[in-house]
């Protein structure tokens, strides 16, 4: 497995309130962010796929989490394997060959 990159730049903090809610503050340099982009699903969609994660124990900035790429890489579909996924004619008319 390859080593992890990650994300400079960047301030993840997790407040929690009174009521045990919380929420995870976020702060990201944009020209940082930039450098990891990636093409999307769709054509023309650029994207950044990142895992937060939760530090063991606070920084002495109080970041609470940090940030990585995800290494996931999407397969691309082919044109063979768009068309599998669509009924075939012969699977939708079942209901000639019912001998009742």
């Amino acid at each position: 497995m390859s080593d992890k990159i990650y994300i400079n730049k960047c301030g993840l903090r997790k407040k929690t309130f009174d009521n045990g809610g919380s929420v995870l503050n976020c702060s990201f340099n944009m020209e940082e962010l930039q450098v990891h982009a990636k093409p999307g699903y769709k054509e023309g969609e650029t994207v950044i796929r990142l895992i937060i994660a939760e530090r063991r124990q606070a920084n002495d900035k109080g970041y609470t989490h940090y940030a990585y790429l995800d290494p996931f890489e999407p397969k691309k579909k082919s044109s063979n394997e768009s068309n599998a996924n669509q009924p075939t004619q012969e699977k939708t008319n079942l209901g000639d060959d019912i001998p009742f």
